[in-house]
Order: C-alpha cells, then structure tokens, then sequence
C-alpha cells in the first residue's frame, strides 16, 4: 500500500463527502477508493470512517488523524514546491 496515496484518497473522500464523488474527482474507480481506504484503516487497525448507504462520518480517531494527515499532505506540497524551485534556479 502507498500510505501517502491512501491518505490523500482518505481526505478527498471526506471532503467529497462519499467514495463514489471522490472517485469521480480522483478519475478513479469507486471499488478502488474503496479498497484504499480500507487498506488503510487496515494497516492503522482503526476504523477512520462510519458508512451508511447514504453518508459517511468521521470517527472521532478519524477526525483526529485527518487533522495530521492535512498537515502531512501540505508539508508534501511545500517540500515538493521548495525542489521545484531549486531545480528552476541553477546555482
């Protein structure tokens, strides 16, 4: 499992609001979505997700590591930005 990739696909789902919705904007399968996230709370033996037919819901340990995994994520662009531009710069 690529755990950055499956907590990237963790925080669409929840601001999509719903794995089908996720999967459109990520121009992925909804069974894949699905599995990714599942995998994770696998490998986190945590359930980060409540699902209904209908919604879906934070767990309160899935509010929390959402939190980190934002932060995770930004600090992964910045990073990314910083060689990019280091890269455009030749010393």
């Amino acid at each position: 499992m690529d755990q950055l990739r499956a907590m990237k696909v963790f925080a669409r789902v929840v601001d999509e609001g719903g794995f089908a919705k996720a999967a459109r904007a990520l121009n992925m399968a909804p069974p894949v979505v699905t599995r990714m996230v599942a995998e994770l709370e696998a490998h986190l033996a945590a359930r980060l997700l409540n699902r209904s037919t209908r919604s879906i819901a934070l767990t309160e340990v899935g509010e929390a590591y959402l939190e980190k995994v934002r932060n995770i994520l930004v600090e992964v662009e910045e990073s990314d930005a910083l060689v990019s531009e280091s890269t455009k710069d030749p010393r």
